[in-house]
């Protein structure tokens, strides 16, 4: 009887209602079709689906006093809980699909997904520097907050994570999607950046399937997104910056797929990280200053990177590490440049020019077709006086770098081998002068 009268009460589970143009662009976000009929306010609503939640329209029994504003976190919980209550056989769990329309909610407890075919999504990843605001004089600004569908992360520090996706036994979670809205850390610790305040906007952490994270906004967290064994994962079209670290693929993994985005993390995280993962595709990303590294691949095998645009500060700005075998890297532009914002003017991930502008360690690997634009003031060159190197084969067996063109404002090393590294072939990436290997048996066939 209870279950009826929740299906039945429109008050404790109805669908988006905001007008004519919001329920047009709802319905065109979601895949659904939109409902003719409207209320006497003139608020149209979407199709009428038991399995579709408002977060503004949802109450919490006994407890009036939580809204979607003042805790979202609270708010997606109870309806996750009566998500599980209404679909509690194996044979019928469609999941459901939770709408968080524009505005500004606090979360300040965690959501825990532990459920398979959940949609929560937005209008709008509302992105805005946090960075440049807590830098400058905001005076006469228009905008002073994200805006969008703007979720401020408020956890605490024993329970971090906005959303914690995670669940044992089996099946595996599937089919979780997280679109179009956005997670922001409000602020870092002790001043506005050090880029730590130990939240997360996203972490799953438990094997999962198919789960799909795209057109989100991620600002001002020290973790925006943390998954652990992923597979058919896709994070595409994203906004993910000013965060300590963006995009962590942990554990392991394999067929996922991380395409245009727009990235840039702290100088002390990294923009990608992924371990120990399989077909790994990387393309289309746009990915900027200021993390230590922006793509570092550790223990991963037969993965593209293909087609992404790299603007880094420090050396290091892509790196094969821990035994990276049969990947191919081509068609990338890299930009190595130099910081010139002035809260950041005195930082550095620790590493010199000898290190690379790409640092290959592992087997098999195919550098090809790649722009790497080196443009570092003379003086900032470390160690003094020393000729960058821009492609490092650091170990490895029948690596390969071909075809791969080189601009530099200062004398550089376009390829360096060193000497652990065996059979490998560098061809047309640069005059003889240019190429030095320390091993006997590399195949060199410079531009002429």
């Amino acid at each position: 009887m209870e279950k009826n009268l929740r299906a039945a009460d429109p008050s404790r589970r109805r669908m988006l209602g905001a007008g004519a143009a919001g329920t047009l662009a709802a319905a065109l976000t979601l895949g659904v079709q939109q409902n003719a009929k409207a209320d006497d306010a003139g608020k149209g609503v979407l199709l009428d689906a038991p399995n579709t939640y408002d977060v503004t329209a949802w109450k919490i029994k006994g407890h009036p006093e939580i809204t979607a504003q003042s805790d979202i976190g609270a708010v997606i919980n109870d309806i996750i809980g009566d998500i599980k209550r209404r679909q509690a056989s194996p044979q019928t769990k469609p999941g459901a699909v939770i709408v968080i329309p524009p505005g500004d909610y606090d979360l300040r407890t965690q959501v825990v997904v532990d459920i398979s075919f959940l949609t929560i999504a937005g209008f709008g990843h509302g992105f805005f520097s946090r960075s440049i605001a807590y830098n400058v004089d905001t005076t006469g600004w228009a905008e002073l907050q994200p805006g969008g569908s703007h979720i401020r992360v408020l956890t605490p520090a024993a329970t971090p994570q906005a959303f914690l996706v995670r669940r044992g036994g089996n099946p595996r979670l599937s089919g979780i999607v997280f679109r179009d809205f956005c997670l922001d850390g409000v602020e870092f610790v002790p001043d506005q950046n050090s880029y730590r305040n130990g939240r997360t906007g996203i972490e799953v952490a438990s094997d999962n399937d198919s789960l799909h994270i795209t057109g989100m906004g991620f600002v001002y967290l020290e973790h925006a997104l943390i998954v652990r064994g992923a597979d058919a994962l896709r994070v595409h079209d994203n906004m993910i910056a000013e965060c300590g670290s963006c995009v962590e693929l942990t554990g392991a993994g394999q067929a996922t797929i991380v395409s245009d985005n727009l990235m840039g993390a702290g100088p002390d995280g990294v923009t990608l990280l992924a371990e120990n993962h399989e077909g790994l595709l990387i393309t289309g990303n746009n990915l900027f200053p200021r993390g230590r590294s922006l793509i570092e691949l550790t223990g991963c095998t037969r993965s593209s990177v293909t087609s992404n645009r790299m603007q880094g500060f420090y050396p290091g700005m892509m790196r094969l590490l821990n035994g990276c075998k049969e990947n191919l890297v081509t068609s990338n532009h890299f930009r190595r440049g130099t910081e010139g914002f002035p809260p950041f003017l005195s930082r550095g991930n620790g590493l010199d020019d000898f290190y690379g502008v790409l640092h290959v360690s592992g087997d098999n690997n195919l550098i090809s077709n790649n722009v790497f634009a080196y443009d570092v003031p003379p003086a900032r060159v470390l160690p003094p006086n020393a000729q960058p190197t821009i492609i490092l084969i650091a170990a490895g067996d029948a690596n390969v770098a071909a075809l791969n063109h080189v601009i530099t404002n200062v004398a550089a090393q376009h390829v360096v081998l060193d000497a652990s590294t065996t059979h490998s072939k560098v061809m047309d990436s640069g005059p003889a002068s240019t190429i030095t290997s320390y091993s006997p048996d590399t195949a060199i066939r410079p531009t002429p």
